[in-house]
């Protein structure tokens, strides 16, 4: 007799649905970056400013998205969420100054995407105990495809309609896509009488003591465990989004041509679909921080490698090596946070650290833009991204789950 699939795999599928649409029209932002640059003129640290303030806020609100995942569930979450994400972006096009993309992206646009990451790999968290890393992995993977395939898009939309009109179309699919796919997605496998991983109902949680009966917000707080886990991911944010926002027009100031220089956040994009599958589903076989460390040392050296670049051959290599431990770093957060606290209030938690990390991710962009500005270069802003990096190595050795009682 067939056994049945297990919902929490269908709860994946929705999940990497809206991580593929809403990371991807993120990391298109270098292509309309570029774009807004070619017509207003603006300063590449002006202009990045705005995609600070949408780190910062969509990071910063986290914590909310969180804390209502848990208590409302996803469904009500994510369909709200595609709503501002929809919308910020259908507003985008309309933008004549400069203040309108802090109002528009970093405000609007960013409390949508405050609804996607955060809610979707809380609640494959809950669906899995023994495959997590697998699951978030696979699930998270859908924002590497996004990364892959909608920057082009954005660039044949830029290049064939304008980008005014490109940003009405991203985000009506948007707005219309997450409001379907929201209908399957369920809180716990508690909600339809299963259990994680597909156990008969009823069926004990994996391993034991506190962190199997799931710690609050309040009780993680007051953990040493809870801190290190925020300063090794805060570290490692600080330069994250700089690629995103920064490669296109560094590839074009290397004479790469647009087209082309587009393709680069494409193949970031696809590495880090193999970084979250391959890595996540190690990391349940050898443990999240020997994987996690991994993927620490590899984004180092891809930050060295973009100091580095001076050939399209060698800015692709930079890209993919960046992407792989992207992908790595990004999957095994949601899954740390729920091995060393459990999976009960994961949402808030993962929510929690976001919003706490949300000023040091908001400063990477801005600051690199800054350092183009002032000294004509980025390779201040690689080496000191690879930093922070190794910083995050240095952090890790001491982060251990909380003792139990």
């Amino acid at each position: 007799m067939t056994r049945p699939l297990f919902y929490g795999w269908v709860v994946v599928g929705g999940a990497f649905v809206v991580l593929f649409l809403a990371y991807g029209a993120q990391y298109a932002f270098g292509v309309f970056f570029a774009a807004l640059l070619d017509e207003f003129g603006w300063s590449r640290a002006s202009l990045a400013g705005a995609f600070s303030l949408y780190a910062f806020t969509y990071s910063g609100c986290g914590v909310l998205a969180g804390r209502l995942t848990d208590r409302l569930g996803p469904r009500a979450v994510i369909a709200l969420g595609g709503g501002f994400l929809g919308l910020g972006l259908m507003a985008m096009s309309q933008v004549t100054a400069l203040w309108q993309p802090f109002v528009l992206y970093g405000g609007v646009a960013a409390l949508g995407m405050s609804t996607a990451y955060v809610p979707c790999t809380a609640t494959i968290v809950r669906w899995f105990v023994d495959r997590r890393g697998l699951a978030v992995g696979i699930a998270s993977a859908g924002g590497s495809l996004g990364t892959f395939a909608l920057p082009p898009v954005a660039h044949l939309l830029v290049t064939t309609v304008g980008w005014r009109w490109a940003y009405v179309i991203f985000g009506g699919v948007i707005l219309v896509a997450l409001n379907l796919v929201a209908v399957v997605m369920r809180r716990d496998p508690e909600a339809l009488g299963l259990a994680p991983d597909g156990r008969p109902p009823g069926a004990p949680t994996p391993g034991g003591g506190r962190a199997a009966r799931g710690y609050t917000v309040s009780e993680a707080a007051r953990t040493g465990a809870f801190w290190m886990v925020w300063a090794v991911f805060a570290a490692t944010w600080i330069p994250v989004f700089v690629p995103l926002v920064h490669l296109v027009p560094f590839a074009r100031d290397l004479g790469v041509p647009a087209l082309w220089a587009a393709t680069l956040v494409s193949a970031l994009g696809i590495a880090a679909v193999a970084g979250r599958v391959i890595m996540g589903g190690l990391s349940d076989r050898i443990g999240r921080r020997g994987t996690l460390a991994a993927g620490l040392v590899l984004q180092a050296v891809a930050f060295a490698g973009f100091s580095t670049a001076r050939t399209l051959p060698a800015l692709y290599a930079a890209a993919v090596l960046f992407g792989f431990s992207y992908g790595t770093i990004s999957t095994l957060f949601p899954a740390l946070v729920s091995d060393f606290f459990g999976r009960e209030h994961s949402g808030s938690l993962v929510g929690l650290l976001f919003a706490l990390a949300a000023p040091v991710a908001a400063a990477g962009p801005v600051g690199a833009g800054w350092i183009y500005d002032h000294t004509g270069s980025y390779g201040l802003a690689w080496w000191l991204s690879a930093g922070c990096n190794l910083l995050a190595l240095a952090l890790l050795a001491f982060a251990r789950p909380p003792a139990t009682t």
